[in-house]
């Protein structure tokens, strides 16, 4: 859909008088060598510098592509510079308010154009997951055959939300999460730049601190932030965005975490302690500090997953799976939908029984082979599938378990020096009592002595 007068002349007074755009806006990069973070994507003959007009295609055109990564981590953006670096015919749509008339209208003005004037035509096609599948269908004519190189963008996973036939006629490029530094790299430069504050006013380290934790990951949502809080601090004629003057702007109090110091450890180690302890709302208020404080996710799944073995164990053989479910999704998902998932986890781990017997058992036979208690392997234990392992007497008179009625062959399995050891003292706390049956039952039957 091509743009109308209206907006044609809008976007032309935007680009002569910029002061009136949101801060996001004026500093979207002009050129590829401007944007932050996503180097993996621009490193020379990427597709994305090709699209651009970098480097000579030859015979090989530029392929389509689709941008699948976070909110504000540069998909607009980079379409914003593929439309201002190259000098092929640039239309944008969205999803959210374009239908099959539009795409339709679109492909006809880029054979036009190609037929009458030779012009190539690139289609911004955002939110494409919000396209139906006959929508997306529209497209497929158009990539497959070139009239248009489509540049689409998904917050969604495309493997879920675009139609196969597109996956395969396009490039799929990922973007990750900005970083803190790729954060502050752009707030330096929204601080300092002409089209941006121009210096007016000064960031300090602790309110840049907490802007990079309601930033997230999301470059929009730090610069709409930081125009936000250095338009009350100039309002108010100070010459920095004191920390206090960014918690009333953004609504939204600074947590006092460290994520590089000491509390960082100290809130992790609470949280888990919580857990250890039952005590489900002071476990969720940790959780809830860590979240708010812009707390890595993947750590804090790390976390759980190690307390649902260290502190649960076999009384709920359900924890570890569900702590594994929950890092497996918050690597999918991210913030601030993972706050779901990781709250899931937590009242799941601390409300199930608790037994360390797999801690203590593990530590026991761990501290046994540290002193040097190990010794050979029983022979009849010993590998047999080797010529001349029989005359070593390696293998001769094991006993085959699943021979014997009940399953259990009494024979010896640890090495001598260890033979009486036990090293797992199942609680009789939820599911492990079962455990504890089986424990006994099974060491009888081997002829273990008691311990």
């Amino acid at each position: 859909m091509e743009p109308d007068l209206f907006t044609a002349a809008a976007e032309e007074r935007q680009e002569k008088d910029p002061a009136g755009s949101p801060l996001a806006v004026r500093m979207r990069p002009r050129v590829l060598d401007e944007v932050v973070g996503q180097q993996h994507l621009l490193k020379p003959g990427s597709p994305l510098r090709r699209l651009v007009g970098e480097g000579s295609s030859g015979p090989a055109g530029p392929s389509s592509v689709i941008l699948w990564g976070p909110p504000g981590t540069g998909k607009t953006t980079l379409a914003y510079v593929v439309s201002k670096a190259t000098n092929k015919r640039f239309v944008e749509l969205s999803a959210i308010t374009a239908g099959v008339k539009e795409v339709r209208a679109v492909i006809d003005g880029a054979r036009r154009a190609s037929g009458g004037y030779g012009q190539e035509t690139v289609l911004f096609l955002d939110e494409i997951h919000r396209f139906s599948k006959a929508q997306q269908d529209s497209l497929l004519p158009a990539v497959e055959n070139r009239w248009v190189t489509l540049i689409a963008a998904t917050t969604e996973n495309p493997y879920f939300s675009v139609i196969s036939p597109l996956l395969s006629r396009s490039l799929l490029l990922t973007l990750e999460p900005l970083t803190d530094d790729d954060i502050r790299d752009l707030l330096k430069r929204a601080l300092t730049d002409e089209r941006g504050l121009g210096g007016a006013v000064a960031l300090p380290e602790d309110t840049e601190g907490h802007l990079l934790r309601i930033a997230g990951g999301d470059a929009r949502r730090a610069l709409t932030a930081l125009e936000a809080a250095a338009g009350a601090a100039l309002d108010k004629g100070e010459a920095e965005i004191a920390l206090t003057t960014l918690e009333e702007t953004v609504d939204r109090a600074a947590v006092k975490y460290d994520r590089d110091g000491d509390q960082h450890y100290d809130v992790a180690s609470a949280l888990i302690k919580s857990i250890r302890g039952s005590d489900v709302d002071a476990a969720l208020h940790y959780l809830a500090r860590m979240i708010e404080a812009g707390e890595d996710p993947r750590f804090i799944a790390r976390r759980l997953m190690i307390s649902a073995s260290e502190d649960i164990g076999l009384a709920d053989p359900n924890a570890l799976p569900i702590a594994v479910a929950a890092a497996q999704a918050v690597a999918m998902i991210g913030f601030p939908e993972a706050a779901l998932t990781l709250s899931h986890a937590t009242i799941a781990l601390a409300l199930a029984p608790k037994s360390n017997a797999a801690t203590t058992a593990i530590g026991a036979a761990l501290d046994d082979v540290r002193k040097g208690l190990a010794g050979p392997v029983p022979p009849h234990l010993r590998d047999g599938h080797y010529k001349g392992a029989a005359k070593l007497g390696h293998a001769q008179g094991y006993v085959y378990p699943h021979d014997l009625p009940e399953g259990i062959a009494a024979q010896q399995y640890a090495p001598d020096a260890l033979k009486d050891r036990q090293y797992y003292a199942p609680t009789r706390h939820g599911a492990e009592a079962r455990y504890a049956d089986a424990v006994e039952w099974t060491r009888k039957h081997l002829g273990r002595k008691r311990s």
